[in-house]
């Protein structure tokens, strides 16, 4: 008989008990633990969410067709390639969509029960395969940082519904070689969902996207979440090949997943505005560095930028214990990499998502500390 299923401890509620060693600070912890973006929106995206009148009707689930086509229109100007509006669906926000994407799968393969996933990588990509009763089989990484995809076990290879490829890479910020892991896909018959969330925040080049080696076999899946700062909003989107975003849509379409639709018309308002990513950009590369500067002063390590994203990650040791010196020096709330998975336990992850301000007196607090 088998046993129920006990959900695990989710991964940053443990980070409460590092809190009481920054009680010490009057003005407080800087949390940079979680992704959650902190600068505002544009006015007229805010706007949009109360004049769209979308709030009376049920949404399409796929996304309106103004959705879709703002989508285009974007995925146009940031890449240069031409992806139609049936080749576009929505999502209520990314996580959801890497969440039970699994289910939805096996149900089109019932003879396959594994996904592939990066070996350091958001926990979530394992977590959607034990949700939905499959296997989770972390690939690891090249000495480049990018997918060892050889070293997949054939038997693996054989019964995967699919492969997971973050780029830029959450935690570690890396940049992967898309074009290769979609020759990969084809060559074995395994679908490829590329996580690009991060695209818009590429340091090391232009921002790139697997939609540029053609749609057939691969989904790139994108969010307004980092883009925008609008993770309340729930906006997410994926796009590709032709029959996966067919099936899914119609799997979506019967579960009622429906982004809601005064946030798709804020959506539409995001996606044909560049201007405030630029702005965003600009905000994050400056504090990436500030705090590579302050967290290298302090403890002597080499934080280096990573190639995208706004994560710093790189290797302590101990990294509960380096979290712990970190709230009772810096009073900042850092993430240990056993979060991202086994690989990764000596490391730890440092989201620069508050404003300069904190992000300054995070680095004021280490300067008064000595090594």
């Amino acid at each position: 008989m088998s046993e129920p299923f006990v959900p695990p401890p989710y991964p940053y509620d443990r980070l409460d008990r590092l809190r009481p060693l920054a009680e010490h600070f009057s003005d407080g912890v800087v949390d940079l633990s979680i992704g959650t973006p902190f600068d505002p929106p544009p006015d007229a995206v805010v706007a949009a969410f109360g004049t769209s009148g979308s709030e009376r009707g049920y949404p399409a689930s796929i996304g309106s067709m103004p959705l879709r086509s703002a989508v285009r229109r974007w995925m146009s100007r940031r890449f240069g390639i031409d992806v139609l509006e049936s080749e576009i669906a929505a999502c209520i926000g990314t996580k959801e969509f890497v969440g039970t994407l699994p289910q939805w799968m096996r149900l089109r393969r019932p003879d396959r029960d594994t996904v592939l996933h990066p070996a350091i990588a958001y926990p979530t990509y394992a977590m959607g395969a034990t949700l939905a009763g499959c296997r989770a089989v972390a690939v690891p990484s090249r000495p480049d940082g990018g997918l060892d995809l050889e070293a997949v076990d054939p038997s693996d290879v054989a019964r995967a519904l699919l492969l997971w490829v973050n780029s830029p890479g959450n935690p570690d910020g890396s940049l992967e070689d898309l074009g290769a892991v979609a020759a990969w896909g084809r060559r074995h018959g395994v679908p490829v969902f590329s996580d690009e969330c991060y695209v818009e925040f590429t340091w090391d080049g232009r921002g790139r996207t697997i939609l540029e080696h053609g749609l057939e076999g691969v989904v790139a899946v994108h969010s307004l979440s980092k883009r925008s700062n609008l993770a309340g909003a729930r906006v997410g989107l994926y796009a590709g090949d032709p029959e996966l975003v067919h099936y899914l849509g119609e799997v979506r379409k019967h579960v009622g997943m429906m982004v809601p639709g005064p946030a798709q018309a804020a959506a539409v308002a995001a996606l044909d505005d560049d201007a405030h990513v630029v702005e965003q950009r600009d905000r994050y590369l400056r504090r990436l560095t500030a705090m590579a500067a302050a967290l290298s002063d302090w403890s002597g390590l080499d934080v280096v930028l990573p190639g995208g994203g706004f994560y710093l990650w790189f290797e302590v040791g101990d990294a509960w214990a380096f979290a712990g010196r970190l709230m009772s020096d810096g009073g900042a709330l850092v993430s240990p990499g056993e979060f991202y998975g086994p690989d990764s336990a000596g490391f730890v992850r440092v989201a620069v998502v508050q404003s300069d301000e904190r992000i300054a007196l995070v680095a004021d607090r280490l300067r008064g500390v000595s090594r």
